[in-house]
């Protein structure tokens, strides 16, 4: 299922939002100009590779520098083709502008990269003897879901599912919709246990989602930064938030 759009409107312009898609499209542009073997090496000096910083005299033997800790930043700004960062961007900007609009830009960005940190966090810890760059900002756009799981689970998003071949479109709504998004990256990551397939992240797309649940409460804009709930929200928040939080979030 691939997701359209939601039915939440922003208040306010989605600011960091945007800058975050022209960060990633800018790099990616960059990367586009690169040989092949110049974007390998660029990948490995930027990307994530976990043995790297595992096991420091590999990394030392390969050119790379064992002390420079900045791929866990830079990771979740490259991308390996159009489809990545197309699907990266296009979740991003679907799901980050009502998250941005309960935080406001800076703390929204703040969260964003704290979320993409715990991803590759867990990624060198589950995967610590890898040699293979990991790149990608699914990580910190899991986050993002995760805080929109919580703060709008009763929005609806409009996807689309090819049934028989042809492209349907149905309403789920989010609750229901990225719940079965993070346990698809679970069983990926259990499967993954198993039958080691390369090229998806799986546990760090679940740390992040983890991340972006715990987190989003230290972010959240108190006062009356924030418009009065749509038809398809209410109730929302007082399903989950504990006493006390729905009147501090007016």
């Amino acid at each position: 299922m691939f997701p359209i759009r939601d039915t939440i409107p922003s208040r306010n312009p989605p600011i960091a939002t945007w800058l975050l898609i022209l960060i990633n499209s800018l790099v990616f542009f960059f990367e586009l100009g690169m040989p092949p073997q110049e974007l390998e090496q660029f990948f490995r000096l930027f990307g994530l590779v976990p043995a790297r910083f595992t096991h420091p005299g590999w990394a030392v033997f390969f050119g790379l520098p064992a002390d420079n800790y900045w791929p866990f930043l830079t990771s979740m700004f490259l991308h390996a083709g159009w489809l990545h960062i197309i699907g990266n961007m296009w979740a991003l900007w679907i799901f980050g502008d009502n998250v941005e609009d309960r935080m406001g830009p800076v703390r929204f960005l703040i969260f964003y990269l704290l979320c993409g940190l715990a991803a590759a966090l867990v990624q060198w810890f589950t995967n610590p003897n890898s040699t293979v760059p990991t790149v990608g900002a699914s990580g910190a756009i899991a986050g993002v879901m995760g805080a929109y799981f919580f703060l709008f689970p009763y929005s609806r998003v409009v996807v689309l599912a090819p049934i028989l071949f042809f492209p349907v479109f149905f309403e789920l709504p989010a609750i229901t919709y990225l719940g079965f998004w993070v346990l698809t990256q679970v069983f990926g990551g259990t499967l993954s246990a198993v039958i080691p397939v390369g090229g998806i992240a799986w546990w760090a797309h679940v740390a992040g989602f983890a991340a972006g649940i715990a987190l989003h409460f230290l972010f959240i804009r108190r006062g009356r930064a924030y418009r009065p709930p749509c038809r398809d929200e209410y109730e929302s928040e007082v399903a989950w938030v504990p006493f006390g939080y729905w009147e501090d979030s007016w």
